[in-house]
Formats: C-alpha cells, sequence, structure tokens
C-alpha cells in the first residue's frame, strides 16, 4: 500500500478540496482508495456524506491511532491510502508526515504560504520523507510573471509537482457537492488537471519504491 499524506502549516490552501479529487481520480484509475480525516475540522468526512456514491471510504483518525490503521488497511489489500492532516503543527500533523510514502504541500501563490511551507519542508527532510510542492489557486489562463516567481522559488527548495493547479470554479462546486472533479465536469480544464496530478504522483510514488531497498540497504 502507497500512502500520501496532504500537509502544509496554513489553512485555506486547498488540502481537502484537492485530497477528495485525487481520490476520485485514483478510484477512476481502479486504486482500492481510503481517506483519512485527521483535520478537526472534518472536511472530507462531510464531503463523503454528501456524496451519492458510496465507492470511497472516509476514516477519521487522531495521531494515535494512525500506525495500527495504515496497518489494518494494508492487509486488507488497500493500495491506495490518502491522509489529510490538520493545517497547524501537532501530534496529527507529525503523525501524517510519520506515516507518508511521499508529503504533498499545497500551497497559494501566497508569500504568507511560501514562508510557511519552508517549516514544514525543513521537517520533512529532518524525517527523510519524500515530498512535492503543489501550487494551488493560482490565476486561470496563462501564468503570470507572478505566478512564474513562486514556482522558481519552489523549485529551489525543492520538488514541484505539475501541473499547476488553477483557481477554478469546478474545484469549489465538486467539494460542496460531493464529487471530485473529473465526475462533475469530466471534459473540463479541472479534471484534466486532476487526472495529470494522480499520473505524476502515481510516477513519484513508484520512484520512490524503486529508490527504497537501496537506502534500506546503505
Amino acid at each position: 500500500m502507497r500512502t500520501i499524506a496532504f500537509v502544509g502549516q496554513t489553512g485555506g490552501a486547498g488540502k481537502s478540496t484537492i485530497a477528495a479529487s485525487l481520490a476520485v481520480a485514483a478510484l477512476e484509475m481502479k486504486e482500492d482508495v481510503r481517506l483519512i480525516d485527521m483535520d478537526p475540522k472534518r472536511s472530507l468526512t462531510n464531503w463523503v456524506r454528501s456524496r451519492a456514491a458510496r465507492d470511497l471510504e472516509v476514516m477519521a483518525s487522531g495521531a494515535a491511532r494512525l500506525p495500527a490503521l495504515l496497518a489494518s488497511l494494508k492487509r486488507a489489500g488497500v493500495t491506495l491510502a490518502i491522509l489529510d492532516a490538520p493545517g497547524a503543527e501537532g501530534a496529527a500533523s507529525s503523525a501524517a508526515m510519520q506515516g507518508a510514502d511521499l508529503a504533498i504541500i499545497p500551497l497559494r501563490p501566497s508569500l504568507f504560504d511560501l514562508r510557511a511551507s519552508t517549516q514544514i519542508c525543513a521537517a520533512l527532510k529532518e524525517i527523510r520523507r519524500d515530498l512535492v510542492f503543489l501550487l494551488n489557486q493560482c490565476p486561470c489562463g496563462q501564468h503570470t510573471v507572478y505566478v512564474q516567481d513562486y514556482i522558481e522559488a519552489l523549485a529551489e527548495m525543492g520538488e514541484l509537482t505539475s501541473p499547476i493547479i488553477a483557481a477554478r470554479v469546478d474545484y469549489r462546486e465538486a467539494a460542496r457537492s460531493g464529487f471530485g472533479v473529473t465526475e462533475l465536469n469530466p471534459r473540463g480544464p479541472a479534471a484534466d488537471e486532476m487526472r495529470s496530478l494522480w499520473l505524476a504522483i502515481a510516477r513519484r510514488l513508484a520512484q520512490s519504491e524503486a529508490r527504497r531497498p537501496a537506502r534500506q540497504a546503505a
């Protein structure tokens, strides 16, 4: 089983919204997915309650329960666990980082988000967790010089995954109504972004898994 965690120091960066749509995109590509809601706001729990389909399970968990929960999902044959961590430091966020094969740090093109991400990036590197930045809620259309500045800054700090996610109405509407964007508007640009994001994340997970035996042998 592969485990990814959406982590970050700030609220409002879109962790839960992207986690929900990414889970649906992965499900559509034949992954057996579980969502683990570690955020006290319970955004994913509320999202799945408004979902008509019963093809995704969201499980609430705190820090202490997480290792046993992940072990049980692995024994059950689940192929992908997606963790939604709180947007603050604490035991739950630390547990999510420890349990992740890959940590995804969503952030907006904002100086506040950029500064906040440096701390969590350092924490992830200290515990030797693979990480990627996800630039979210960017202006639609071509990248402005302003957004390009953040792309370059994040590339210098570490890995910036693609694609850049735009601020589209489909994301808000899907989160409100219990859909993923690939279900809400399958041919729309948001759906294209989310499918591309899942493929990029899947490739990153495969690369990390391929490196793991070498790290363990060393």
